[in-house]
């Protein structure tokens, strides 16, 4: 199977979910449906390593790869996720060159890391591969996501995106939008500055979208990798069936 950092690469677009309900039924169903990827979001819903366990397992059976959205500094959940078998770790609030760096250091082993050595997790597949083979694999097959969540963070995106082992970026529009109100053109400005930033640098762009619609459309902006707010998605779906009811 490849990787996610190998498909990109060789230049696909990949789709995925972001999956915020604890339900393993659901990683399958959209493991089913076609989804490239799945984003577990331990920022916003619960951090339980034994759920990530279960999620990933899940996906795994159907060879769909997981990354995982950590809360702020948790580089425990960044180790026990990586060891779980996510493919990936999605930061929020990559504010800075500084956080930056202990993203990257947090993912990754020594020498260009910190992280915690070890062959005998799920990721190690219990200690049958080489330790020299591990480490290499993950270094290779790892992607680092930054979040970009503040207009001070969008303004120094270049800078952050430019830190050896930041492999993609996706824009908190949410907290953005909160930092500067609703009628505040900075949102916008700072997409577009977090845009021109990754032309720069070479990184890649994860959208999410809650539509259809606007997932096709972040495809034509420029996106690579697109993930469905699935909540957003679902809950779109059950009010346009519950509009059926005649009055």
């Amino acid at each position: 199977m490849s990787s996610i950092r190998q498909r990109l690469d060789a230049g696909e677009r990949l789709i995925g979910a972001l999956v915020r309900i604890p339900n393993e039924e659901t990683i399958e169903m959209l493991a089913v449906a076609g989804m490239d990827f799945i984003l577990l979001d331990c920022e916003h819903g619960p951090s339980d390593v034994q759920a990530v366990r279960q999620h990933i397992a899940a996906a795994s059976m159907y060879r769909v790869p997981v990354l995982v959205r950590v809360g702020g500094s948790e580089p425990q959940l960044v180790l026990r996720a990586l060891d779980q078998g996510a493919e990936g770790i999605v930061a929020p609030h990559t504010d800075s060159v500084q956080l930056a760096e202990e993203l990257v250091r947090a993912v990754h082993y020594p020498p260009q890391g910190n992280r915690g050595f070890a062959t005998y997790s799920r990721a190690g597949r219990f200690g049958t591969v080489p330790p020299e083979e591990h480490r290499r694999h993950q270094l290779e097959h790892t992607l680092v996501v930054a979040m970009i969540e503040s207009p001070q963070a969008a303004a120094d995106s270049a800078a952050i995106l430019a830190v050896p082992g930041i492999d993609a970026v996706m824009i908190g529009t949410a907290d953005l939008a909160a930092a500067t109100g609703a009628d505040d053109p900075t949102p916008a400005e700072s997409v577009a500055a977090v845009h021109r930033a990754c032309a720069a640098t070479g990184t890649w762009r994860m959208d999410i979208r809650n539509t259809v619609d606007a997932a096709a459309a972040a495809y034509a902006e420029g996106a690579q990798l697109v993930v469905y707010n699935l909540t957003a998605l679902q809950l779109e779906l059950f009010q346009r069936a519950a509009a059926v009811r005649p009055d």
